[in-house]
């Protein structure tokens, strides 16, 4: 992990979660979100991506089968969490002790959920993310 005086702002913060999700995704998937968007809240990161779904799961929807699609996406989700919760915890120097993944196929969303060990007194991500990128404290990746 870097030292504190190597950490990213929090502005860059936000954005480098945002990559590193899609780039695990599409690692495990072969294709990966278009968009993505994350938002650091006290002890919780959120990442919201869009467009995830690949070329045969859309196909699958079309023919009347989005349940199918939801499933297999929660045992990729599964399969990446330990992944995605390391590259949090390399990102923002914390814990992660929960994460938490869901879909939704029209329209077509994903959201990834971190909540990180509670930090140190002062070292509020959130604090630093508000101030230093855009005002929802969010950050989008495409």
């Amino acid at each position: 992990m870097p030292d504190s005086g190597q950490r990213e702002t929090s502005g860059s913060l936000t954005a480098a979660i945002s990559t590193a999700v899609v780039r695990i995704i599409r690692e495990y998937t072969g294709r990966g979100p278009t968009g993505a968007r994350t938002s650091i809240r006290d002890d919780v990161v959120v990442v919201v991506l869009r467009d995830t779904m690949l070329k045969a799961e859309r196909s699958l929807v079309h023919d009347g089968k989005p349940q199918l699609v939801l499933n297999m996406r929660k045992e990729f989700q599964n399969t990446m969490r330990d992944e995605l919760s390391a590259a949090v915890e390399m990102l923002t120097e914390r814990r992660v002790i929960a994460f938490m993944s869901d879909n939704h196929i029209d329209p077509d969303y994903a959201v990834e959920v971190f909540v990180l060990a509670p930090g140190a007194a002062g070292d509020e991500l959130d604090s630093a993310a508000q101030a230093e990128s855009a005002p929802s404290g969010e950050e989008e990746a495409a």
